[in-house]
């Protein structure tokens, strides 16, 4: 898998990822609306830091697809929240494993590529670095 279509495999990935936010942000929207929420402003709030993570992950996913550095950072963390959440899905008083599990291979088939971009990325760079320095 070579760095641009990695880079490209993961800026899906992150896109899909984005899409599935946003049915989440949908979801609280008809919760909210059908009132089946305790609190309308914890509802309201929740909302807007879930509209505002959509709004992230889909920006680190065009950035990712463009080779962006900053946008395969930013996937990464996203990577490693979906797998704490995975883990938080697996353990305690209300456990779904399968659902943590279903969380942990989206993350690492999200984690796969991105680091596989990374690694390019740095070989591109240190490739023209080398390159730069010979004509010198």
């Amino acid at each position: 898998m070579r760095g641009a279509s990695s880079g490209r495999i993961a800026g899906a990935i992150l896109g899909i990822e984005a899409a599935g936010v946003l049915v989440l942000a949908i979801w609280q929207v008809l919760a909210l609306l059908s009132g089946d929420t305790d609190s309308a402003t914890s509802a309201v709030a929740l909302i807007v830091l879930t509209a505002t993570g959509v709004a992230a992950v889909a920006a680190f996913a065009v950035q990712t697809a463009r080779g962006v550095s900053w946008g395969r950072s930013g996937g990464i963390v996203v990577q490693l929240l979906i797998l704490a959440v995975a883990l938080g899905a697996v353990t305690g008083a209300y456990a779904h494993p399968v659902v943590g599990l279903l969380l942990a291979l989206v993350a690492v088939a999200g984690l796969v590529p991105l680091v596989l971009a990374v690694r390019s990325a740095g070989g591109a760079r240190r490739r023209g670095d080398a390159d730069s320095g010979s004509e010198h």
